[in-house]
């Protein structure tokens, strides 16, 4: 079955800029038959059972995996030449080659879930629905960004689909996140809240506490470890005498799992919330621990770019290392192999698909750099209660600049 043949589809995690970019999708399957996939590796447990590898998927999941994996990594590769260029200032933490996480997580959860995450935010803002636009627009420090341009790279936040940020403090995240799922579960929600760390913050001493808490409790929380192997500069084995992250929680459960399958992500995912939410024991595990409803998620995957655009990357690695996992593990190669060899697709159909991708990422940076960027007034909104008469003064104190609304 070619792809000109399927039905069409509008992802939910791609906004159109026009009606065109809308139109070009029309072509994506609504094909649901279900296809059984195993998983590239075996589950790796601590005190739980582990999910099956079988995974169910089908025609329309692969083509939206592979498209919106494509859109992330095409936004990523615009956003290095836009620093390089000097559009995007600061920090600018790329994602690419850890599209899986995203992609998968998404695909086990709903958006009534919560989110929240470390400064590599750009694609689980696209994942949660943000649009290529408010993306290059934060990204640029434009009016028109998520965040009003003023958060920039680190700070992408999406309320309405609960997603949290993007946080610059490594590791401050993971209380927060322990306090969303204190939250769903005071107001009784039944929803779950997904807390996304790196390896680099995973010795952080403010993430045993949050575990602790939550496990304490009860909360609906799973705390994910995405796995790169280098915090920064530094690889695992140099910083943790331990690098089993799935088993940190000591009496929590924990599944390691390939961070580069976007289909075993959303299997471990979907597993991790039926847990937090219902399960409690599960299996044949019959310890006190198994009354604990939190689970830890260790993402083995791998980052292609540096640790940030100040960062190039091969100081404490070899590019033939990097290349070795493109050739073998590049999350997208993997499933544009499933959509050829299912017949849903041919490789000329894919390749016209990042076509598209690539002309709808170049028009949403047009549109992005011919946005407005902030008034100078708005670096004093939302920092004080409006109301109170404050005052601004000069560097001298004597100085009165503005009185604030």
């Amino acid at each position: 079955m070619a792809l000109s043949r399927l039905s069409s589809r509008s992802t939910t995690l791609l906004q159109p800029l026009a009606t065109t970019s809308l139109l070009r999708r029309r072509h994506i399957s609504t094909d649901t038959t279900p296809i059984t996939v195993e998983t590239s590796l075996p589950f790796t447990s601590h005190l739980i059972s582990p999910p099956s590898r079988a995974v169910e998927t089908s025609s329309q999941e692969l083509l939206s995996f592979f498209r919106d994996m494509a859109l992330m990594r095409r936004m990523e590769i615009a956003a290095d030449s836009l620093y390089k260029a000097k559009l995007i200032r600061g920090f600018c933490h790329l994602y690419d080659g850890q599209e899986a996480v995203a992609i998968g997580m998404e695909a086990a959860i709903t958006k009534r879930d919560a989110i929240i995450t470390s400064y590599r935010d750009h694609c689980t803002f696209l994942g949660r629905g943000g649009g290529l636009f408010e993306a290059f627009s934060e990204l640029m420090g434009r009016t028109t960004g998520c965040s009003k341009g003023k958060g920039g790279s680190m700070h992408f936040y999406k309320k309405d689909a609960s997603f949290y940020g993007g946080h610059g403090i490594v590791g401050a995240q993971a209380p927060l996140g322990c306090g969303l799922a204190f939250a769903q579960k005071y107001s009784k929600e039944e929803a779950v809240t997904f807390t996304l760390y790196g390896d680099g913050a995973a010795n952080q001493g403010q993430l045993f506490e949050a575990l602790n808490i939550a496990a304490l409790w009860d909360l609906p929380a799973v705390l994910v470890c995405e796995n790169n192997h280098y915090g920064m500069g530094t690889a695992e084995w140099r910083s943790a005498k331990s690098p089993a992250y799935f088993k940190r929680g000591d009496y929590v459960p924990g599944l390691k799992v390939d961070g580069m399958d976007a289909l075993a992500v959303k299997q471990a995912c979907k597993f991790a919330k039926e847990h937090a939410l219902k399960n409690g024991p599960i299996g044949s595990n019959h310890h006190a621990f198994a009354f604990v409803f939190e689970q830890i998620l260790e993402m083995d995957t791998y980052r292609y770019h540096g640790h940030s655009m100040s960062d190039p990357g091969s100081t404490y690695r070899t590019r033939d290392e990097i290349s070795g996992v493109r050739q073998v593990r590049d999350p997208i190669d993997r499933v544009r192999k499933l959509i050829i060899a299912h017949d849903i697709a041919t490789e000329k159909e894919l390749k016209d698909m990042e076509k598209e991708v690539r002309k709808e990422v170049d028009a949403a940076v047009a549109q992005a750099k011919e946005s407005p960027i902030p008034e100078p007034s708005e670096l004093f909104s939302n920092i004080y209660v409006k109301g109170f008469g404050a005052e601004s003064f000069g560097a001298d104190r004597k100085e009165l600049r503005a009185t604030l609304p």
